[in-house]
């Protein structure tokens, strides 16, 4: 951390200006296991912890790496095993499994945490009328595009219009592609069925009976996205991996792709001239389509030993200087109103005027390997609504 964030932080702390942190306690020595991802969120664990440890000097924090997509089956099995972690990272669409599982405890003061955080974020980390963890960041994804190969006058508003470029594009850069997607990954493709207002498990995101993902404007919408693939990216699902997709763009071969600030650190680094836009609009739509938003939590542990030291320390992540540098370590969207100088936070600021928050019921739990398969199904050519069906039918458990 730089000197100037960490004198910031420790004096915003020691007087309460965030209504968060707690003054300096003396104690019995206390260490807190805290499991995070690598690549960023890592090192900004370890940074917030010294900085805590400043105030409190008899807690200590200490970073375990289980990665985002592994915390929700590794709590499960750790916790009651008495070997987990006190505090996890883990994505508010899993809410429902914690909260159901009792794994999780709910937030300590959540109506001063609500009045300090996007409205998005504390909604999105409410089940059943009741808050869960401290949204550490907010996150949508958003259209990246090369300016070195597309002009930013020429970043298409449109999907067709996205089609139109890469058939021109491809055709005049062999060895390269005017566009690029995870297209087996059910957190990019459901924008494919979001016309006219369709949302996945109904307009709250709470409808067990009706996931929407097999209806009438799905599958158009799912139809339109099978086109792509004679039209934009000939290219099979199993070699549009995110890994591939990232690496595509990361290397300057593809001239736009979809994907998330978490990009941004690693395609600067690699000296990619970029920029970021909206989604392009859905065919008959003239506004950037729907795309899921997530709220990214540090949920403290129902078996934890140290709850209240837990709390108070991802309470402490909510400050405004531990938010600034959550985004100088990583580059995401910052969960409290805060200014932070970007000059790609524009193109997602507007992508989340159109997002939606990810669904927590427990149902969830079920969309992804359901939606991953039916869109990697569909992309290379299958029949569109018996792949959809398969899907309903497989997160409802029919």
């Amino acid at each position: 951390m730089n000197k100037k964030l960490m004198a910031a932080a420790l004096l915003s702390a020691a007087v309460l200006s965030s209504g968060f942190a707690a003054k300096a306690k003396k104690g019995k020595k206390v260490t807190l296991t805290v499991w995070e991802s690598t690549n960023g969120p890592d090192e900004f664990i370890k940074q917030a912890g010294k900085a805590y440890s400043k105030l409190h000097p008899n807690v200590s924090i200490k970073f375990v790496n289980v990665e985002l997509g592994d915390a929700t089956t590794q709590i499960a099995l750790d916790g009651p095993a008495g070997v987990g972690p006190d505090l996890f990272a883990g994505p508010h669409d899993r809410l429902g499994s914690f909260v159901s599982g009792g794994h999780v405890l709910p937030t300590k003061n959540p109506e001063e945490v609500k009045k300090s955080v996007l409205g998005a974020c504390s909604t999105a980390l409410t089940y059943d009328g009741v808050m869960y963890g401290y949204p550490v960041s907010a996150e949508t994804y958003a259209l990246f595009y090369n300016k070195d190969l597309i002009a930013e006058k020429d970043v298409p508003k449109t999907w067709e219009d996205l089609a139109k470029f890469c058939k021109k594009f491809n055709a005049a850069n062999p060895g390269k592609y005017g566009f690029v997607m995870d297209v087996g990954n059910g957190y990019y493709t459901i924008v494919f069925t979001t016309a006219e207002g369709n949302r996945l498990f109904g307009p709250t995101g709470t409808d067990t009976n009706n996931t929407n993902i097999n209806s009438a404007a799905s599958i158009k919408g799912m139809k339109f996205f099978q086109s792509l693939r004679k039209d934009a990216l000939d290219v099979p699902a199993a070699d549009l991996q995110t890994s591939i997709a990232d690496a595509a763009f990361q290397s300057g071969t593809a001239a736009m792709h979809i994907t998330g600030l978490w990009n941004v650190v690693p395609f600067e680094e690699a000296g990619i001239n970029f920029g970021v836009a909206a989604l392009p609009a859905l065919p008959g739509d003239s506004k950037p389509c729907a795309s899921f938003s997530g709220t990214r939590a540090m949920f403290v542990s129902a078996y934890s030993d140290h709850p209240d030291e837990a709390n108070d320390f991802a309470a402490f992540l909510l400050t405004e200087e531990m938010q600034k540098l959550r985004f100088e370590l990583t580059g995401t969207v910052p969960s409290i109103p805060c200014e932070v100088s970007s000059p790609y936070l524009g193109g997602f600021m507007t992508q989340l005027d159109y997002a939606f928050p990810m669904p927590s019921i427990p149902e969830m739990g079920m969309y992804w390997e359901a939606m991953n398969n039916a869109s990697k199904n569909i992309w290379d050519g299958a029949d569109v609504k018996a792949e959809l069906d398969a899907c309903n039918n497989a997160i409802l458990g029919k």
